[in-house]
């Protein structure tokens, strides 16, 4: 039986139970960058520096999850764990690719690989199934003000046709928060939760720069804080 969320009339920062969710397992590690490379490995060193920018901060008792197995049963480990851990929070990081028919092709490293130069950006996903979805909103609202005001930009494609079935609602024009109701962890969580697509690693600068120390400290900086003035707020 999973256990009910945690009750707390505010948040009080080392108690705050944050579960940073590694999104993807090394067996089914999401999309492959232009050059390649897995998506679990970019979203596990950012989720690993987002979880120790937020202990630095005082949120001692934030922890990383990383699930292994197949894609779909891990999707439900994750949300176990957060659920039966009675989590304040589920932070899931990932990053960015585009739909199949969107890719163009360029040879890297003596092999066929594909990219899309077209778009660039974060995003950042909550589902109106969560029961605690004006508070995922809220927080996802200051992840994206903290983003914006350190000079990045959000991923405008997921209201284009071309999208299809990846099309979504953008709930905040400001900061780039859009619905996405069939997202496991965010529908499936007790607590608020949060997806974040860090960036897009299918463009080829853009990919280069996810890779880079400088722009992970800047975003795990930038989440840190929006989680700083949240707990003030709550």
């Amino acid at each position: 039986m999973t256990k009910p969320p945690a009750s707390s009339a505010k948040c009080e920062m080392p108690k705050f139970r944050i579960v940073v969710d590694v999104g993807h397992t090394p067996d089914s590690y999401g999309a492959l960058s232009a050059r390649n490379d897995p998506e679990f490995g970019f979203n596990f060193r950012l989720g690993r520096l987002i979880t120790a920018k937020l202990r630095d901060q005082g949120f001692a008792a934030a922890r990383l999850l990383v699930t292994d197995g197949k894609a779909r049963p891990s999707l439900f480990k994750r949300v176990s764990a957060a659920n039966d851990g009675r989590a304040d929070l589920l932070l899931s990081i990932h990053h960015d690719s585009v739909p199949d028919k969107l890719l163009e092709t360029w040879e890297f490293d003596g092999a066929m690989s594909y990219f899309s130069d077209r778009f660039s950006g974060h995003s950042l996903f909550v589902s109106e199934r969560n029961s605690h979805f004006a508070t995922s909103l809220l927080l996802a609202r200051m992840i994206g003000r903290q983003l914006k005001e350190q000079g990045l930009h959000y991923a405008s494609q997921y209201t284009l046709p071309e999208m299809g079935r990846y099309r979504r609602q953008l709930l905040d024009r400001d900061f780039g928060v859009y619905r996405y109701d069939g997202l496991v962890v965010l529908s499936r969580t007790n607590s608020a939760a949060v997806l974040l697509e860090a960036g897009s690693i299918i463009n080829r600068d853009e990919e280069m720069a996810m890779n880079s120390l400088e722009r992970q400290e800047l975003i795990a900086g930038a989440v840190a804080a929006a989680m700083g003035k949240f707990c003030e707020k709550w």
